[in-house]
């Protein structure tokens, strides 16, 4: 039996389309510093509000203050998703 042709198909090119601009909105270079000073403030937080058994660094709030603490260290850490 002979052999059939084999045809082949035009390679499809995309038509072409509007060149995407790469637009460079922020400088990552402010992550990092924000990101260490939330994680330290937090920190520093926590231990003041341990260190004087509660009187600083907001009285009022009691132990709630631990967790404003661990708001700044949270923030750092919803900070650092910006990091490339």
């Amino acid at each position: 039996m002979p052999k059939s042709r084999i045809r082949k198909k035009a390679d499809f090119t995309p038509p072409p389309a509007k060149q995407a601009t790469n637009i460079n909105l922020t400088s990552r270079s402010w992550v990092a510093p924000v990101m260490l000073a939330l994680f330290l403030i937090g920190l520093a937080w926590i231990v003041v509000f341990y260190v004087t058994d509660g009187d600083l660094p907001v009285p009022s709030l009691g132990n709630w203050n631990i967790v404003v603490g661990f708001g700044f260290i949270a923030g750092g850490f919803g900070v650092s998703t910006q990091w490339k």
